[in-house]
């Protein structure tokens, strides 16, 4: 619950721009996206992304099947208000990652700045599994954590620094790394922080 209750806290007491991750147009995440040339009924899943614009864009750019997970029913209902009526044409899962348990499986998985909060070795690898059982035979999967060159704290918890090949060896079972790059990601109190993005697809 510990987790859980600093997440809500995050979000019933700060406001979008008030937290390090806030970006007004999520456009390495939608380049990404594009350049796979998925179907626009493609089921992509977005974990983690509290009340960020992705969802936003995705639904502009005409994709139908889109799934939003977080921890946090408050990011959750925040996102909500926002979309307004354009809610009611995404799914939305409130659960912690690592207690998912996937009922369909996706096209695209993508996951900016969630997976890097996970630092105990067996939970990094129940959440590889997740990604495992939860993506089709010809899956895609796009990874955002802090690179060597990143942040060792976020939101005041710790947080798993990757490089490639750290990155790569998580996955090494079931995905084969499609390529990496680095990234610096202005924050809203006029810092930098270097991300690390790298794409998988299933072997």
């Amino acid at each position: 619950m510990e987790r859980k209750e600093h997440w809500e806290n995050v979000f019933s007491t700060k406001t979008e721009k008030e937290v390090s991750w806030y970006q007004q147009y999520p456009k390495t995440s939608v380049d990404f996206i594009t350049a796979l040339h998925l179907p626009l009924d493609a089921k992509i899943i977005d974990i983690g992304g509290g009340d960020s614009y992705l969802m936003d864009a995705l639904l502009d750019l005409g994709y139908t099947n889109l799934t939003l997970l977080d921890i946090s029913a408050n990011a959750i209902e925040r996102i909500k208000n926002r979309l307004g009526e354009k809610a009611a044409k995404v799914t939305f899962i409130v659960s912690d990652v690592l207690d998912f348990n996937p009922s369909k499986q996706y096209d695209f998985w993508h996951d900016r700045a969630c997976f890097h909060f996970l630092t105990q070795v067996n939970d990094i690898e129940k959440y590889s599994s997740i990604v495992s059982r939860a993506l089709a035979n010809d899956g895609k999967l796009f990874i955002g954590t802090f690179s060597d060159n990143g942040p060792k704290k976020c939101s005041g918890l710790e947080i798993s620094q990757y490089n490639m090949e750290s990155l790569r060896l998580v996955f090494e079972k079931d995905f084969d790394l499609t390529g990496c790059f680095a990234e610096d990601h202005p924050t809203p109190f006029d810092t930098t922080q270097n991300f690390l993005f790298c794409g998988f697809k299933r072997k």
